[in-house]
């Protein structure tokens, strides 16, 4: 199962930052399309924030797949952290539409952060 939890700031409901462990395990590798839904919508979501906002995110990245962290840094400009908020909330709509026809191999959640 792909679990992905959401971190929110208690003050402002903003995204600071989000992980996600694990493998969907629906189908086979290289055919497995809920892995490649999640990784499209991850991936595509972060290099718009990158490309879009200039904003240089932390990242990690599991050698062998199956664990993604990002991190808007502390010191981000106003313009462009409300529009890497916009792009960070269509990635969790987004999640959350796999998430409802694919409950079994997709969890999300989200935890607050002072």
């Amino acid at each position: 199962m792909i679990k992905a939890t959401i971190t929110r700031s208690i003050s402002d409901e903003s995204i600071t930052s989000f992980q996600m462990t694990g493998h969907a395990e629906f189908a086979e590798k290289g055919q497995d399309l809920v892995c490649a839904g999640v990784s499209a919508v991850v991936f595509g979501s972060v290099n718009s924030i990158i490309a879009l906002t200039g904003i240089d995110p932390l990242l990690d990245l599991g050698e062998e797949g199956g664990y993604f962290y990002f991190e808007l840094p502390a010191e981000t400009d106003p313009s462009s952290f409300e529009k890497a908020q916009l792009l960070l909330e269509g990635m969790v709509i987004s999640l959350e539409t796999i998430e409802r026809d694919y409950h079994e191999y997709v969890k999300l959640s989200t935890k607050n952060r002072r």
